[in-house]
C-alpha cells in the first residue's frame, strides 16, 4: 500500500521509470492537474480547492517540494479535457524540453447531467462517454502515469444547476462505474470519492456541498484535500 507520491508508491504505465526512480530518491516532480470545476476548485473562496490545498502543502518548508499545476476548466466534459491533454501537457514542464511527470484526473461529472429536465436527454451519450473516457486515459497515459481522482455526489434536491442541469446519483454512478472499470483495465489508480462520500450519509453529504448543489464548499474541498491525501492504493 502506499499514500498519494510518497517514495514508495508504484506505477505500472510504460513510461513509468523516471517518475519512480525520482520517488525513491525524493526528488520533486512537476504534476498537472487536468480536469473540471471541482479541479480548478470552484466555491472554495478560502483554500482555493482540493488542488491548490495540495500544492500550498507540498510547497511549505516542509512538504515534498513537487510543482503543481491547476488545470481545471469550469463546465469541461471529458471531450473538451482530451481536446486540450496534449497542448496542456507539453507546456508544462517548466523547463525546456521537459514534460510533466505525472496527471492528477479528474473528469466526468458533467457528462452525467440531464440537460431541461428529470429525464431530459443526457449531456454526454452513455455510450459515448465509454469511448470518450477510453480515449482520454489511453492519450494520457501515452503521456506519463495517472492517478485518477472521482467526482463527488451532489445534492439532488438543489438541482437543478444554472435551470437549466439536472445531475442525479443514479446517473453519476453509471458514469463513475465506467470510468473506474476502464482505469482498472489500464491499472490506473482510481479514487473513488463518490462512494467514499456516500459511505458517510446524505445529511453528511449536503454540509459538505455549496448552495447550488454541485461544487463542494469550503468544508467539503478541506474533505476532499484529506481524502486525496490519505488515498492509499494497491495496484
Amino acid at each position: 500500500m502506499q499514500t498519494i507520491l510518497s517514495p514508495d508508491s508504484t506505477f505500472t504505465s510504460s513510461n513509468n521509470s523516471i517518475l519512480q526512480k525520482k520517488l525513491q530518491q525524493k526528488q520533486p516532480l512537476k504534476v498537472i492537474a487536468l480536469g473540471d470545476s471541482l479541479v480548478y476548485g470552484y466555491g472554495d473562496f478560502v483554500g482555493g480547492g482540493w488542488v491548490e490545498r495540495i500544492r500550498r502543502q507540498w510547497m511549505s518548508p516542509v512538504g515534498e517540494g513537487h510543482v503543481l499545476n491547476n488545470l481545471g476548466v469550469r463546465g469541461d466534459r471529458t471531450r473538451q479535457v482530451s481536446q486540450r491533454l496534449k497542448q496542456e501537457f507539453n507546456c508544462r514542464g517548466e523547463l525546456r524540453n521537459r514534460v510533466p511527470d505525472l496527471i492528477l484526473l479528474s473528469v466526468g461529472i458533467n457528462d452525467s447531467a440531464r440537460v431541461g429536465k428529470l429525464e431530459g436527454k443526457l449531456y454526454t451519450d452513455f455510450e459515448d462517454f465509454k469511448q470518450q473516457i477510453a480515449f482520454l486515459l489511453d492519450a494520457a497515459q501515452s503521456l506519463c502515469p495517472i492517478l485518477f481522482i472521482g467526482m463527488t455526489p451532489v445534492n439532488e434536491a438543489k438541482m437543478p444547476f444554472m435551470d437549466c442541469l439536472y445531475y442525479n446519483h443514479f446517473d453519476q454512478y453509471r458514469y463513475k462505474e465506467a470510468t473506474l472499470q476502464a482505469c482498472q483495465q489500464r491499472n490506473i489508480p482510481y479514487l473513488d470519492i463518490f462512494d467514499l462520500w456516500l459511505s458517510r450519509g446524505i445529511n453528511w453529504i449536503d454540509t459538505q456541498l455549496g448552495e447550488d448543489g454541485l461544487h463542494p464548499n469550503v468544508s467539503g474541498y478541506q474533505t476532499l484535500f484529506a481524502d486525496i491525501m490519505a488515498w492509499s492504493y494497491q495496484q
